[in-house]
């Protein structure tokens, strides 16, 4: 892998959605209670006050404090990664890993994105479709890759759409993935798994228990973590070997933390391949 971390050559990339409040795009969206710089002198005066000390909000350099949030919010809001426990409390008869036990290694390595644009909201990505994927980019994975597959939903963030218009995973694309070395899969959609109405339809239709999650639910068989709510990847300036840092907040005993993926793209014109 190339240097991550060098200077003014290096170019930036985030490929992250952050929290926003009430946002339509989330089922459970964050509460941001926001206090200003005078509502933080009031707050920091009282705190003083509590502990014995006379000061006044007005005591403050221009009757202004520090202004912070008080936020409301659940670990899977935004980009987030999930955690092995996500999924079940056994991988493989193991114990899952939380967020907290997530070795920094998986969360760091150069990144292959799949293209899966063309594919109608609903779909499910398979085997098939990941081989083509990569046929199409001429690329083998190795291990400790992280994949990313692109969806295009992102361009529908903000709007109640983002949580249906978008392809999934299936339980077979997942284990192939994860039985070639890969330990990250990432998605720009909502979710991993086809939207809650797809896999409810064809669940009523079936019967199948294997319907509901079942990319989810290969983590129970083989272990891996999954970026979801990821933007950008259009942004990047070729499709493999891309360096990018993915660490996720730790929560204790945590299914899954909040994460800010960051490709780091150097100088192009030192002969680097697309």
């Amino acid at each position: 892998m190339r240097d991550l971390v060098t200077a003014d050559e290096t170019t930036l990339v985030d490929l992250s959605i952050g929290l926003e409040d009430g946002i339509a795009s989330e089922p459970t969206p964050p509460e941001i209670d926001a206090f200003d710089h005078e509502a933080g002198a009031k707050r920091l005066a009282e705190t003083l006050q509590e502990q014995g000390y006379d000061v006044d909000p007005a005591d403050f350099p221009e009757g202004m404090g520090l202004a912070w949030e008080d936020l409301a919010v659940i670990p899977h809001a935004g980009t987030h990664l999930d955690a092995p426990w996500h999924y079940g409390p056994e991988v493989d008869g193991e114990p899952a890993k939380t967020i907290d036990e997530i070795p920094l290694e998986w969360c760091r390595g150069n990144a292959v994105v799949l293209d899966f644009r063309s594919m109608d909201p609903g779909e499910e990505i398979g085997v098939g479709d990941l081989e083509a994927a990569l046929d199409d980019l001429g690329h083998d994975l190795s291990p400790g890759e992280i994949v990313l597959l692109q969806t295009g939903a992102d361009e529908l963030w903000g709007q109640p759409e983002y949580l249906t218009e978008f392809p999934g995973m299936s339980a077979e694309g997942t284990r192939f993935l994860v039985e070639q070395g890969v330990k990250v899969i990432g998605t720009d959609a909502y979710g991993f798994d086809k939207p809650f109405a797809a896999m409810g339809e064809r669940y009523v239709e079936s019967g199948e228990e294997s319907e509901l999650w079942p990319a989810h639910f290969a983590g129970r068989e083989v272990e891996y973590c999954q970026i979801e709510k990821m933007a950008n990847l259009d942004a990047l300036p070729r499709k493999t070997d891309v360096p990018i840092v993915a660490f996720p907040i730790e929560i204790e005993g945590g299914s899954a933390g909040w994460v800010r993926p960051v490709a780091l793209i150097g100088d192009e014109t030192g002969g680097e391949s697309a």
